[in-house]
């Protein structure tokens, strides 16, 4: 293509013009030259100087350790199955439920912190995450911790109703006040998983009269001011006695 380019514009009136077209890319390097040698480069002596971040930059995913019920919600809705939850010892030394990232597979997508219920899953400004192997980017409950979580790092994950809309309203409502499991008694069996597996403490059995046995029928009470609608009682359930239903 050069050849056929040099062959048009090889005649006369041409020749003196167009053969300095190489010259224009030279003269804005040249001017990019001179602007960055009497003024601040563009560029920062990265590690040396970094850029700022805002608050809520997606960088790793951070944990407060003592905010955390070990709902277990981050660990659903990760798109990339980067969180887990693991055993881990308290500061007390009772064994809890706390979450693991693997930052090998963290996509940095915020959903943990987005749909934490109490805010103990956030977003931090830290993006220098290389390691020597896989294993050290595995981040314990432990190591998530980071001491300088303001407000604008706990990510809040706040709809409106449908129903709102068709009345006219635009409500806010936070992700997890607006279902709440709900108990078919005909299916219930009482085993009490159920208030063996909730997190926040929000499931009470309650009696209900005797059985045939004379043996005491209980029923899940969930008290909605605790409940984070988890769903882990409707997932340990053994009889599918338990659904979500919408109460906003």
């Amino acid at each position: 293509m050069t050849m056929e380019y040099t062959e048009k514009y090889r005649d006369g009136r041409h020749k003196t013009w167009k053969d300095l077209w190489i010259v224009r890319p030279i003269w804005v390097t040249f001017k990019l030259l001179l602007k960055t040698t009497f003024h601040r480069p563009i560029t920062v002596l990265y590690p040396y100087e970094s850029l700022w971040n805002p608050d809520n930059y997606r960088g790793r995913p951070g944990l407060d350790f003592n905010k955390c019920i070990g709902c277990g919600m981050c660990a659903r809705m990760c798109p990339c199955t980067a969180i887990i939850l693991v055993d881990t010892p308290d500061d007390e030394g009772n064994t809890v439920s706390r979450p693991q990232v693997n930052m090998g597979r963290c996509c940095f997508c915020s959903y943990c912190a987005e749909y934490c219920p109490t805010d103990a899953m956030t977003v931090t400004p830290i993006v220098e995450l290389a390691e020597y192997t896989r294993s050290d980017l595995i981040y314990g409950p432990r190591r998530l911790a980071y001491e300088h979580t303001t407000e604008g790092m706990k990510v809040k994950n706040e709809v409106t109703l449908l129903s709102d809309f068709q009345a006219g309203r635009e409500t806010r409502y936070d992700l997890f006040e607006i279902d709440r499991p709900e108990l078919d008694s005909a299916k219930c069996i009482s085993c009490k998983k159920c208030q063996k597996v909730c997190p926040a403490d929000a499931i009470k059995m309650v009696e209900h009269g005797v059985n045939a046995k004379g043996r005491p029928i209980l029923w899940p009470e969930v008290n909605s001011e605790k409940c984070v609608s988890c769903s882990n009682c409707i997932d340990a359930c053994p009889k599918s006695a338990l659904h979500m239903k919408e109460v906003c």
